[in-house]
């Protein structure tokens, strides 16, 4: 550019990639919610993987009916090459990735992601579940997702957050907590 001393293209050429980052848990944690907030501290754009899944995906949650391994390889992948074009301007993305071969996937596409797991009772859960009516998530999914979820492993980049309290200190803990992981 005009102007730019080559200091200045240097500077601007070693800033440092922003975090790629996956809010995950099961429905009713406040991936969208906790996704949005942590979005705007971090400086990044925010996604909500459920926008990615096809509408079968969809139509078939709306039904009450979990999805198997067979509808989420496609979607978990979609959400991994996401990830990939958001980088070095850093992204937040909600999304379930409830076991670790879906966190897997995601990585493949995107390898430096850190995971935040969004956890709670299932009485948390429940309660904010059936106090929404604008998601095709029915709370009658709730169990099958408990059940299939996977806490974050040893050597997966990433902590947890526990979601009971305020919306605000949930977080501005996850901001420390993908500070710490980022840098």
């Amino acid at each position: 550019m005009i102007g730019e001393s080559p200091d200045d293209r240097v500077a601007a050429q070693e800033e440092p990639a922003k975090p790629l980052v996956v809010v995950m848990g099961v429905s009713g944690a406040g991936k969208s919610t906790v996704g949005e907030g942590l979005a705007k501290v971090l400086g990044v754009p925010f996604l909500d993987a459920d926008q990615l899944h096809p509408q079968a995906n969809i139509d078939k949650m709306a039904s009450g009916i979990a999805l198997g391994d067979a509808d989420r390889w496609p979607w978990l992948a979609a959400v991994g090459r996401e990830l990939a074009t958001r980088q070095p301007v850093g992204c937040v993305v909600a999304c379930s990735a409830l076991r670790r071969v879906y966190r897997d996937v995601i990585r493949e596409h995107a390898p430096t992601v850190t995971f935040l797991h969004l956890e709670g009772s299932a009485e948390i859960l429940r309660s904010r579940m059936q106090g929404r009516f604008d998601h095709f998530m029915p709370p009658s999914l709730l169990e099958s997702q408990l059940a299939c979820l996977e806490p974050l492993e040893p050597g997966e980049r990433g902590g947890a957050v526990n979601i009971d309290g305020s919306i605000d200190r949930v977080i501005s803990t996850a901001a420390i907590l993908v500070h710490r992981t980022h840098c």
